[in-house]
């Protein structure tokens, strides 16, 4: 009996979907779309007719919703543990300051952008082949505001950050020049350690962002802290200052002890012992 009612709903010119209870009873659905695109909608599924099983319990005409995937923007497919999309400015500065002392390699790329498309597959390879650098990526059209106040204006724009010496290198490149990148990973990516707290980006770049009046970022410069200068309490007084003592002239030298006598003899004796040569 059941396949026979099975037999008759299928040859029905209706598109229905089957709802079978435990007793084997099955109910005839309509497919019932919303408007607007099919992939990525909302499909309900609502019950025409109502088992006696389902009148006695009191049961409401059942209905199911199906939820299909959404297809995956070319940005987000091959993505690694190690890569992470940037949500705004405050988001980009925490990023780099809790790196610590990894590498960090901040893409800037735009969906509509030929070349960043192209380049994708192999950053994610090579994040992939480098588990120990952090990548960060930029949608330009999402952040515009912030890429400006960056000074970024070519895409895709790399830039390499490394514990507290900062930014060490940026460039833009393509698949025709990926060496470019593959060396700055070899070359900043290497196991040696920095001395300090990651900078981040740089003190003009912040301030800029935080001018920004399009972001909700805010920065304040640390200053050094100031001198401690005494006050005149703390400062010691000094007494009444005496006058000037003039210091004693030095007493003259002795002369030799000689007579007029002699001195006046020594000519003479020249003379004389000239005159006998």
């Amino acid at each position: 009996m059941a396949d026979a009612k099975i037999l008759n709903l299928i040859c029905q010119p209706k598109i229905s979907v089957f709802n079978g209870d435990k007793n084997g009873i099955f109910i005839p659905m309509k497919l019932k779309m919303n408007k607007g695109e099919f992939f990525g909608g909302l499909v309900a599924l609502g019950g025409t007719k109502k088992s006696n099983l389902y009148k006695k319990a009191g049961a409401s005409s059942s209905q199911m919703t199906l939820a299909f995937p959404k297809t995956q923007k070319w940005w987000e497919k091959g993505i690694q543990p190690n890569m992470k999309e940037i949500t705004g400015a405050q988001d980009l500065v925490d990023s780099l300051r809790n790196a610590g002392d990894k590498l960090v390699v901040v893409d800037f790329f735009s969906p509509g952008c030929g070349g960043c498309k192209a380049l994708h597959p192999k950053i994610c390879q090579l994040a992939e082949m480098n588990p120990h650098v952090q990548f960060l990526h930029v949608n330009y059209e999402e952040h515009k505001s912030m890429c400006y106040s960056l000074n970024v204006h070519v895409l895709p724009f790399f830039r390499f950050y490394r514990g507290a010496a900062g930014r060490v290198c940026s460039f833009s490149c393509t698949n025709a020049t990926i060496k470019k990148f593959k060396d700055a990973l070899v070359k900043y990516g290497a196991d040696s350690s920095s001395v300090g707290l990651p900078k981040g980006l740089e003190e003009k770049e912040l301030l800029a962002l935080a001018a920004n009046k399009d972001l909700s970022f805010t920065y304040t410069p640390d200053h050094k802290e100031p001198v401690a200068v005494p006050s005149e309490s703390e400062t010691p007084k000094e007494g009444p200052k005496s006058p000037a003592r003039a210091l004693p002239l030095p007493l003259p030298l002795p002369l030799p002890s000689t007579s007029s006598k002699a001195v006046q003899e020594t000519p003479e004796k020249s003379l004389v012992a000239a005159d006998r040569r």
